[in-house]
């Protein structure tokens, strides 16, 4: 027997396969082993088994070693990274590790030993005689084990002391046994099945999904219409009938939220995966699913390569956001990856959201998916009333503090009846900027063509895109100017500027400051469910997925902040995002109410996001993208070039793009719009940055493929090529 093995080296030299003996070794498709190659063992995946070879038998090398139990790749795994590798142009090493939690790559974590003691054979009564009278610790281990059978060994040592144990164990009287522990994410995240009676909507929805014939379902719900108990109870259809369940959510920040419902009524057969976990605890959860422990995979991107078998249904909660696409390679998009899964195991999709992307709701009205509409409120209750705050006005009266006078007396008395306020602003810090009055310049990253945002706590100046950090500027390091101001506000500013306006009222933020440990958004959370905060203050991470029943005013900060980024699905996410933070209002029985400040109270998607008017949005916009050509009519591809040099990177993009230009040439009916241009963040991370851009006809995969081929050839160690199809991001 023959095993065709992946080493697990990203390099497009040895992304190929080898071939290797089994040598008698127990090896499985999808098993993890260890391979020489080179001068040294290496670690690899079994892609492929084989009887024969058509390689000369005597130079195939032998498998060293199987390093798990069992396969950690199913036959549905192997295929995906094949997909993926295949689709997305990428080497099939990469794609593989995307199924494997980085710790059991790296041997970083193991799985984790607890101790237990328990007396051994020999007669209970001869142990006792044979222990000196004044050996009274050595007396309670063998009491206490006398009246349970296993004790930890910890416990034990802590209450009698090493030396007594180490004794017992010597003369045989008491024997050590070890078992699998298990790292429990979320301890405290338990809940209390509630019985809820679905409403008529809510069962004919389900139905829908169980009787369609088409694989996605788009459930378009308003907020608060009720649809995480539709995604709950598809899941309990699919575990009764034996198979298993996979749910995304957009944000790390939600899926506490959503486990614990999914404790509540599944116990412990539902497991956690995100990048927020300690290893231990990743590795244990995604060991709980491998085995098949855990049935439910509930987490944000990644977990769509939850190793679990037979799915029954995928539900994308949130479906609209951008973080279900990859910005870093492989740039996959987690629809096509939910649709591959869904294919290979039977299983229905069910995308969600108040605010669908314009691609998922045309494929819903054309036909493709299965359009199913929650038009109202759970409860009846109306969608919270909007007040509308020209910002023009304010500042004409002299108000250049970041609330208007009707935010203020909103707040006031909210917190009188003892309610919550939401504070929304999508800008961490304290301030979004640091001018020179002088010279008019920003103090911008060096490594990143973007202005620092200045954070009060630690006085210091943060890139909000690498992560670099500088002591905050005594002087402009453009003209040496001294005269230095802030401009805009961040989140830190706000909550300082609430305290002097509420000095009474307890104020929390929530953004990506705030939550730097593993647990800082739970705690968070946690607080303001319990009212234990009057306020919350935070970034988009409060804006989507949450219920807080006493929250009854949000006020909107910068409303229009997102229309004017040059991208064309800047009213799309403008519209998503205020529709999304005002549907926090008003969850429960007393009606909720929205301040929204804006500086554009006429812009069209404003208006209609404030009377919730999706469908008119919708149509609009689409007509929109189909008189100027953009998605979902066309493919955007954008290949970005990167290097530390701004002249090799002008250099490689004209070789790519004179290249591609003959493709253009040669098949102009089937593109759109051909150009190349620096990105229009012109430097990230210390690397100089070009691109090219296309837009060209519908579902043309051959010429996607020639794109890819003719551009990824110019990609190595020391110049970055990166193809994205339909980009969430253009910058």
């Amino acid at each position: 027997m023959y095993a065709s093995v992946i080493v697990d080296i990203v390099n497009s030299e040895v992304d190929k396969i080898f071939e290797y003996s089994v040598n008698g070794l127990n090896v499985e498709l999808g098993s993890r082993v260890s391979v020489p190659f080179g001068y040294k063992n290496i670690e690899g995946i079994v892609v492929a088994l084989n009887e024969t070879t058509n390689f000369p038998v005597e130079k195939i090398k032998p498998i060293t070693s199987v390093l798990d139990e069992e396969p950690v790749l199913t036959k549905e795994g192997v295929g995906l990274a094949k997909y993926i590798q295949k689709k997305y142009f990428v080497p099939l090493a990469l794609s593989l590790r995307l199924f494997l939690p980085t710790e059991l790559r790296k041997g970083q974590v193991k799985a984790k030993t607890i101790k237990y003691v328990k007396l051994s054979s020999i007669p209970f009564e001869d142990m006792v005689a044979l222990v000196k009278q004044n050996a009274s610790s050595q007396k309670g281990i063998l009491d206490r084990l006398c009246q349970t059978e296993l004790i930890k060994q910890s416990i034990l040592t802590e209450e009698f002391g090493s030396s007594a144990l180490t004794t017992l164990i010597k003369k045989g009287f008491v024997e050590v046994v070890e078992t699998k522990g298990y790292r429990e994410p979320y301890k405290e995240l338990n809940d209390v099945k509630k019985d809820i009676t679905l409403t008529e909507t809510q069962q004919k929805a389900i139905d829908s999904v169980l009787s369609t014939d088409k694989t996605v379902s788009l459930l378009h719900g308003v907020t608060g219409s009720g649809k995480t108990e539709v995604y709950l109870e598809l899941i309990n259809r699919a575990i009764a009938q034996g198979k298993t369940a996979i749910m995304l959510v957009p944000e790390i920040s939600l899926t506490p939220q959503m486990l614990r419902q999914l404790r509540a009524r599944f116990k412990d057969i539902a497991a956690i995966l995100h990048s927020g976990l300690s290893k231990g605890e990743r590795f244990d959860e995604w060991w709980r699913l491998k085995t098949g422990k855990a049935k439910i995979a509930i987490g944000a991107r990644s977990a769509i390569f939850a190793p679990l078998e037979n799915v029954g249904v995928i539900i994308i909660d949130e479906e609209h956001d951008s973080s279900y696409s990859s910005e870093s390679s492989p740039r996959y998009s987690t629809i096509d990856l939910a649709k591959f899964r869904a294919k290979e195991n039977n299983a229905k999709i069910v995308i969600g959201s108040a605010t669908p992307s314009i691609e998922s709701y045309l494929l819903a009205k054309n036909g493709e998916y299965n359009l199913i509409e929650l038009p109202e409120r759970i409860n009846k209750q109306p969608l919270p009333e909007v007040i509308t705050v020209d910002m023009r006005g304010e500042v004409r009266r002299g108000n250049n503090t970041p609330f208007s006078y009707a935010l203020r007396e909103e707040i006031a008395k909210t917190l009188e009846k003892q309610n919550q306020v939401i504070i929304f602003l999508n800008q961490r810090g304290y301030s979004k900027n640091v001018i020179c009055t002088e010279c008019g310049e920003p103090i911008k990253c060096k490594d990143c063509d973007v202005s620092l945002t200045y954070h009060m706590e630690n006085e210091s100046l943060l890139c909000h895109y690498c992560g670099a950090k500088y002591k905050m500027v005594k002087a402009c390091p453009n003209c040496g100017s001294k005269y230095i101001r802030y401009g805009g506000f961040g989140t830190q500013r706000i909550v300082m500027e609430l305290k002097n306006l509420f000095p009474n009222a307890r104020i929390l933020r929530m953004d990506r400051d705030s939550t730097q440990n593993k647990e800082g958004h739970v705690k968070i959370l946690e607080s303001f469910a319990k009212k234990e905060a009057d306020i919350l203050v935070g970034t988009q991470m409060i804006a989507k997925g949450h219920d807080f029943p006493s929250v009854t005013l949000v006020g909107i900060l910068d409303a229009d902040m997102s229309l004017h980024f040059s991208d064309f699905r800047s009213n799309e996410r403008t519209f998503q995002l205020i529709t999304q933070v005002a549907g926090r209002s008003g969850r429960a029985k007393e009606k909720g109410k929205v301040v929204l400040q804006t500086y554009s109270p006429d812009n069209f998607v404003l208006r209609k996001a404030l009377s919730y008017d999706y469908k008119d949005f919708f149509e609009r916009e689409i007509s929109l993208r189909k008189a100027t050509g953009f998605p979902p009519f066309t493919d955007i591809v954008r290949i970005l070039i990167s290097t530390t040099e701004e002249e090799r990177t002008e250099a490689v993009t004209k070789a790519i793009f004179t290249e591609l230009k003959a493709v253009y040439e040669s098949k102009k009916e089937e593109f759109r719009f051909f150009g190349c241009m620096k990105a229009p963040l012109k430097k990230l991370q210390g690397k100089f940055r070009y691109q090219i851009l296309m837009r060209i006809n519908k579902n043309n995969q051959a010429l996607l493929d020639e794109i890819y081929e003719t551009s990824l050839k110019y990609n190595d160690r020391q110049v970055g090529v990166y193809v994205e199809e339909n980009p969430t991001n253009l910058t």
